[in-house]
């Protein structure tokens, strides 16, 4: 998208602490110790601390989500989990005997809901590394269980019933979000079905980590997941090159620390409008990726990372290789270039449709490009990685100019588009992603920008004028 982006400052209440000081390990009944959550600490972080591991914790303070956790929050550490490793008997599921297979829509919350156990019980059973990655057609142990469990069956004309939605790990279910401008309509979100939010950075160098801090725990005290997408400046990077790389490695490192359930590696990077002109390269692009990957992995495991997404655009031949690459070419250029070891998902956009998403053509547009098609940006992205990763839409929405005026030049292609249009599609296109077996995440672009100038950003936002969100029902239909 072709937008000013403005990094808000979240304002966050301070929270009262325990007298004694901050971290020191006090002695819990059983032998124990207990730790004092600190502002800038996750589960992952507090359990290499004390020489344990997360589903260690999580299972002996009876955490239904660790990625929850909050300032202040006092957590029981098993005997023996002090700073010597330790074997996390406390935690040991029974015996996992039985099996079952992972469709479309599951996560590690809901499998754990229906068998009767845990997620980190499943976790443990499965030496499952990552808990925000399972796939489709993986095989998992339930604890407990003696053969193959059987497989949910729908009935016909009935919606699958699901566990009451709750605040849970990212498990590597399809999953539904949406990009926030001021975050102030989490109700019309969680009706909607969302569990994550979106917010995008700016990064210069010199900046503090700690910057984000609030944003992150704005998100979790409500109950998202938060995926951050961090960009750089390319000046910067065209005049700082790999020495720059690193230092911005080095911010999402520091990023990651603070416990953000993705990351999203750049923006836009086939564009010069985000990339170094003249520098456009998807092999350099990788070389960032990979140093990035490492940084955020070894600050904080269970970040999950999504690859910068392209601009959907065929201009190449318009502007030349120096200002733009088509994405389809660029994307083929990554996965060449080794990419799919350095990330969890492919990151993607689709933002220009004007017809519904379960069409392959028919596109009024005289190009009649597969980037106005949602299979046709699906299909493009995954076949280029053969299927390798999945893919996270980290920005899909549906321009609608009604309500605000006439739209600006570049976006009057969208001019007849209405908002029950714009519901019914993205409600569609959550079904279908969510039923496709290809893609983990789907980020609506957007929830409540209001700009409508010379980039119409409120024409996409799916809460209207006068507060209405007729996508927030037809989402929240998908996500049923």
């Amino acid at each position: 998208m072709r937008f000013k982006w403005i990094l808000l400052t979240v304002l966050i209440a301070a929270l009262a602490l325990p007298a004694f000081a901050p971290g020191t390990p006090a002695r819990a009944q059983g032998g124990g110790t207990t730790h004092v959550v600190q502002p800038g600490e996750n589960l992952y972080r507090i359990a290499l601390k004390y020489g344990t591991s997360w589903p260690v914790l999580a299972a002996a303070n009876n955490l239904s989500n660790p990625n929850l956790i909050y300032v202040g929050q006092v957590l029981v550490i098993p005997a023996g989990g002090t700073l010597p490793p330790v074997t996390p008997s406390p935690a040991t599921p029974q015996p996992a005997t039985g099996t079952y297979t992972v469709v479309a829509g599951d996560n590690l919350s809901r499998i754990a809901a229906r068998f009767g156990t845990t997620v980190a019980a499943l976790v443990q059973a499965n030496n499952i590394v990552n808990p925000n990655l399972i796939y489709v057609g993986q095989v998992l142990k339930i604890p407990g269980g003696t053969g193959t469990v059987p497989q949910p069956t729908a009935v016909p004309g009935t919606q699958p019933t699901q566990p009451a939605p709750t605040p849970a790990p990212s498990t590597g279910g399809f999953e539904l979000g949406g990009h926030v401008e001021s975050f102030a309509y989490p109700d019309l979100m969680r009706q909607a079905g969302m569990t994550w939010v979106k917010r995008q950075i700016r990064y210069k160098l010199g900046d503090s980590p700690q910057g984000v801090a609030g944003a992150i725990s704005q998100a979790h005290s409500q109950g998202f997941r938060i995926l951050l997408g961090i960009v750089g400046d390319p000046a910067q990077l065209g005049a700082g090159g790999t020495g720059y790389m690193d230092q911005y490695a080095g911010y999402l490192a520091g990023v990651a620390a603070l416990g953000p359930d993705a990351i999203e590696v750049w923006n836009e990077q086939n564009l010069d409008r985000e990339w170094p002109r003249g520098q456009i390269n998807p092999a350099t692009y990788t070389q960032m990726l990979a140093k990035a990957y490492a940084a955020i992995k070894g600050a904080n495991a269970s970040v999950m990372v999504i690859s910068g997404a392209p601009s959907p655009t065929g201009a190449e031949g318009a502007f030349g290789t120096d200002r733009v690459w088509n994405d389809d070419r660029y994307i083929r250029g990554m996965a060449s270039a080794g990419a799919a070891s350095y990330m969890d998902c492919l990151g993607i956009h689709y933002n220009e449709g004007i017809i519904s998403p379960d069409q392959t053509s028919g596109d009024p547009r005289a190009d009649n490009y597969y980037t106005r098609y949602f299979w046709g940006m699906v299909n493009t992205y995954w076949n280029a990685f053969g299927g390798a990763k999945p893919l996270c839409f980290t920005e899909l929405g549906y321009l609608s100019p009604e309500g605000l005026g006439p739209l600006p030049a570049g976006f009057t292609w969208a001019a007849n588009v209405t908002v029950a249009q714009q519901a019914q599609w993205l409600g569609r296109a959550a079904q279908l992603a969510r039923g496709s077996g290809k893609i983990r995440l789907m980020i609506v672009w957007n929830v409540d920008f209001t700009a409508y100038g010379a980039d119409p950003q409120a024409g996409y936002a799916i809460v209207r004028p006068g507060g209405s969100c007729p996508a927030c029902s037809t989402l929240g239909a998908a996500m049923r």
